[in-house]
């Protein structure tokens, strides 16, 4: 599971555990780590923590190699890991720009790259990405995020179709509103909760998509509230 926070990427990792899966937990910032980790457990769950930066090549690689070594090799991966850097074209630091692409498109490539070979060696394997509304369409001052989640959203196209007849069901999830956060409640104090995505609900989806039988796979699905327009 890489993109462990405090909203899908906690929920995700909950809903595995609870079928008895051992959860890699893989983000940049290790104390959101610490805390997922610590709920799990509590609750008698199986995980593992692994600080690792998305974008950069050596630190997933290093990571996933930890992952193999205490957990074994893994047979579903979820890439939840996100980055945005608003502003118009002529304002954004092209570094920056760079950095979010790096997280939103290059770390599902390379934590792609660093499951498959298990997965194709047993014969079947998950994975699913998180999209955007911008995995569709490019917002005026949102190229920082949408040419990443675009990216993305080909990759998982491109894996679906070249793994797919070898056992490998590579999916890709629309997330087309707000995902119900503290962070988002705290941005619009007594927002109504219908308007917003529930974590636990979202999670639900990608387990039910990793259960999917072959016969009928999902490549790509949209999830919103129920009063987004869209």
């Amino acid at each position: 599971m890489f993109g462990v926070g405090p909203g899908l990427g906690a929920a995700v990792a909950r809903r595995f555990a609870r079928e008895g899966y051992a959860v890699a937990l893989l983000a940049r910032g290790e104390s959101s780590l610490r805390e997922v980790h610590a709920e799990i457990s509590q609750s008698g769950g199986s995980a593992g923590v692994f600080p690792a930066d998305a974008g950069d090549a050596g630190s997933v690689s290093a990571a996933f190699s930890r992952v193999r070594a205490e957990l074994g090799p893994p047979e579903v991966l979820v890439y939840n890991a996100g980055a945005f850097h608003m502003g118009g074209i002529l304002e954004l630091d092209p570094a920056a720009f760079e950095s979010a692409w790096r997280v939103n498109c290059l770390g599902g490539f390379l934590c792609a790259r660093e499951v498959l070979p298990s997965m194709l060696e047993r014969g079947r394997g998950t994975l699913l990405f998180t999209g955007a509304t911008a995995s569709l369409r490019g917002g005026a001052r949102f190229a920082g995020l949408a040419v990443g989640k675009f990216g993305l959203r080909a990759l998982a196209q491109s894996l679906a179709r070249e793994f797919g007849p070898r056992g490998i069901h590579a999916a890709h999830v629309i997330i087309d509103g707000q995902i119900d956060t503290a962070r988002v409640r705290s941005m619009a104090p007594g927002r109504d909760a219908s308007t917003l995505l529930d974590p636990d609900a979202i999670a639900e989806t990608y387990w039910q998509l990793h259960q999917q039988h072959p016969t009928a796979w999902t490549q790509e699905l949209d999830l919103r509230p129920a009063p987004e327009k869209f």
